[in-house]
């Protein structure tokens, strides 16, 4: 593809979490400092939301890597699971073979002992869950009771929840008050500014090795305005704005790249125009953004 034309050492926009692309915008800075003050301070239930494709796995990942070897992290990327599936998963993250435990229903008793175990090691267990939005109310209380589990001084679990704005409409119903009663620390992930956008894209290119100007500035606040500062977003545009460049054989992205990446891409086409104008539109867009930089060249 166009990872060796672009002289890349790997690929800039890819969607997978890769820690290695974190780019310590405030957004994302302050949710893990957040996560990291709460954890310190031993606070039970830690709760960070966030919109489709603004970072939270990724997040996710970025505070496993984190977290000093006092905490044993425990990740379920997947809460698409019943109760019992869930402490058995949550047991598995544990180092614990439960087999005949989960047979003759012991698992809670078992995952108490090792929590005990590691609370007298100077280990503080923490379960982190991904898509939290997806847990039943079944598996919400079963994080309850994991929750109740102390000793005099603290608790013997600390529960990170990552989820979707449906998180905070769940945990609003009456029957998991409890719950919601017990979340001390919450934080919101926004989108990015467009300012936030601009560093994104050069911080991910020069990290795959490459040069920021290879999608030029201008281009960049466009990103930044059809994608609403989504970063899921900023990733498939650029991604494609880098193909429609290699396919041309062009070393530098041009506006042309940048509006059919944009018209190509659902959620950003919705924002630019309705579609039965979008053939019109996008040569409307392509000519006005011609003579702007045009005009700043002049006047450069």
């Amino acid at each position: 593809m166009y990872k060796h034309f672009f002289h890349f050492e790997t690929m800039p926009f890819s969607l997978t979490p890769n820690t290695a692309f974190f780019c310590a915008l405030a957004p994302h800075n302050e949710a893990l400092k957040v996560i990291l003050s709460a954890l310190s301070m031993s606070e039970g239930f830690i709760k960070i939301t966030g919109e489709v494709g603004t970072g939270k796995t990724l997040l996710c990942r970025k505070l496993i890597n984190h977290l000093s070897d006092k905490f044993v992290a425990c990740y379920l990327p997947n809460p698409y699971l019943s109760p019992d599936e869930l402490k058995v998963a949550f047991a598995n993250e544990l180092g614990l073979n439960i087999s005949g435990e989960a047979e003759n229903g012991n698992v809670h008793s078992v995952i108490e002992n090792k929590l005990l175990s590691l609370k007298k090691e100077g280990k503080q267990a923490v379960l982190i869950i991904d898509e939290a939005q997806s847990l039943n109310w079944d598996a919400l209380e079963m994080l309850r009771l994991f929750s109740n589990l102390e000793t005099e001084q603290s608790k013997l679990l600390q529960i990170v929840l990552f989820g979707q704005p449906e998180l905070d409409k769940n945990l609003g119903n009456a029957r998991v008050r409890q719950i919601r009663q017990r979340i001390t620390f919450s934080y919101e992930l926004r989108a990015m500014s467009c300012a936030e956008v601009d560093y994104y894209i050069g911080h991910r290119i020069e990290t795959a090795g490459g040069d920021r100007r290879l999608i030029p500035k201008g281009l960049r606040g466009f990103i930044a305005l059809v994608t609403r500062g989504t970063p899921r977003l900023v990733n498939v545009v650029c991604h494609k704005v880098l193909l429609r460049a290699y396919g041309q054989g062009k070393e530098v992205a041009k506006w042309s790249h940048a509006i059919s990446a944009a018209l190509d891409t659902e959620d950003c086409r919705r924002l630019l125009v309705p579609r039965q104008r979008v053939v019109v539109m996008s040569m409307t867009l392509l000519g006005v953004f011609i003579a702007l930089n045009f005009y700043v060249g002049n006047v450069a």
